[in-house]
């Protein structure tokens, strides 16, 4: 123990931290500069990356905003085309919208950020004066149409309002045909099943013909004014058999008549902003007046007076035209988009107004005061779908009914007045020829016994 040798150090682990310092400590001004500008670049990459962050977040804001809009094309174009035409309608519109977003949204130094890199050795191309090699946007986004589908109408209110600035001419052709049995039993009974007195039994078989012409003008995105003026001709078969008068042959009541018509002016306006699967609401107030003959001037088949077995038949010698009664008519109509269908239908409620001192005019022009007569107000309905088969043609079914309430004379129910229930089962169907003409048939099935047993309508609509 007496000689001095080598002992290693204690602290040895404290070398390396020293060995780090010291070249720490011994770095140069140049090393310094460098870190620091490795840090400001490191800084100025992640302002860019959350600047990029931004306008990725603006970016898919606006996809929403279009991809919205390209919907309600979309729907339209299905409707209007057919799915298959629509879809690629779609394919062709949206990359072309991206690309004017980007475009118009992306500064240069975003767009040199995702740029691929440039390859050194390329000749860098400045930048050109030639206004023919600028940039160029490319395509539009979608208009958003506020308009609802188009369907194939099989209603007499249609759904979708004329475009702004464009006029519909619409002429159109109803042909309507009903029959009715009518049993009338006057006399007492003795025992059951056997009757004194008379029984009349009739059949009353109607033809009808209206001829049509309306015209529609869009006078903004949301409102349009309709005007229509029909022409009708009516004929009607009453065939009777008057049992115990000891005749057994049928009598033949024939009448008709034809004549302008009730002219109508109807006004509506689309309160809201559909979609798919969000409804559209169409609300309208239609005025029907009583320019076409009514009721009361046709001429009755009795001489003083119509009173039951007196004299004549009480039938009209000419069948009137028009209802008699001036009407507003305030309704609102839906239309629900549900792809590949559209579901809609209508509210509506009609009042007719009274008219004061009415006559019934009889042969040889005599007058019969007749009073104060109030027509039913109707109460009506309807529902349907439509579906579109192809980028032309359109098919709908639908159901309409109608509760008619009693007419009063002088304040109280009319002799032999009742309340009637009208049913119709409907089917239609459009063909879009082009862009300005289509053709419109519908057929109308009643359900019930008071509703024609069957009505056809055509209709061509021409746009200008």
């Amino acid at each position: 123990m007496g000689t001095h040798g080598y002992r290693p150090c204690r602290y040895w682990w404290l070398a390396p931290g020293l060995l780090l310092a010291g070249a720490a400590h011994a770095q140069s001004p140049e090393d310094s500069a460098r870190l620091d500008a490795l840090q400001r670049e490191i800084a100025a990459q992640t302002e860019r990356l959350e600047g990029l962050k931004r306008l990725l977040a603006e970016q898919e804001g606006e996809l929403d905003r279009l991809r919205g809009a390209l919907d309600e094309q979309r729907l339209d174009g299905t409707r209007a085309k057919g799915r298959e035409a629509a879809r690629s309608d779609a394919l062709t519109q949206v990359p072309l919208a991206n690309v004017t977003m980007a475009q118009s949204v992306l500064p240069e130094s975003a767009v040199a950020q995702v740029s691929p890199p440039e390859d050194p050795a390329a000749p860098q191309a400045g930048p050109s004066s030639d206004p023919a090699l600028a940039p160029q946007p490319v395509g539009r986004a979608p208009e958003v149409d506020t308009r609802p589908p188009e369907i194939a109408q099989i209603f007499e209110q249609p759904g979708v309002l004329t475009p702004p600035g464009k006029f519909v001419l619409e002429p159109s052709f109803q042909f309507g045909y009903s029959a009715n049995d009518r049993v009338a039993l006057v006399g007492f009974t003795i025992i059951p099943a056997i009757l004194i007195g008379l029984i009349d039994v009739r059949q009353v078989k109607t033809t009808t013909a209206i001829a049509t012409l309306t015209g529609r003008y869009g006078v903004g995105k949301r409102f349009e004014l309709e005007a229509k003026v029909p022409y009708v001709y009516t004929y009607s078969d009453t065939i009777s058999r008057e049992i115990f008068t000891g005749t057994a042959v049928d009598n033949v009541f024939n009448s008709e008549g034809h004549g302008i018509g009730d002219v109508e002016l109807t006004a509506r306006y689309q309160f809201n902003q559909g979609g798919p699967d969000r409804p559209f609401w169409v609300g309208w107030l239609r005025y029907k007046s009583r320019t076409g003959t009514d009721p009361f001037e046709v001429v009755t088949d009795c001489v003083t007076r119509c009173v039951a077995n007196t004299t004549g038949t009480g039938l009209p010698l000419d069948l009137p035209t028009g209802s008699g009664f001036d009407a507003l008519q305030p309704g609102v109509t839906w239309l629900y988009p549900s792809d590949p269908v559209v579901f809609f239908g209508s509210f509506s409620y009609l009042h007719n107004f009274k008219r004061s001192n009415v006559s019934r005019t009889l042969i040889g022009g005599i007058q019969e005061p007749i009073g104060e007569v109030k027509a039913g107000d109707i109460l009506g309905f309807n529902v349907g779908m439509g579906l579109a088969l192809n980028e032309k043609a359109a098919i709908s079914l639908g159901y309409d009914q109608s509760v008619v309430d009693k007419t009063q004379q002088n304040g109280e129910d009319a002799p032999g007045s009742a309340r009637v229930v009208l049913g119709t089962l409907l089917l239609g169907g459009s063909y879009r020829f082009n862009e300005r003409v289509s053709l419109n048939v519908a057929l109308g099935v009643g359900v019930t016994r008071d509703t024609p047993d069957m009505t056809l309508t055509a209709r061509v609509p021409i746009s200008f």
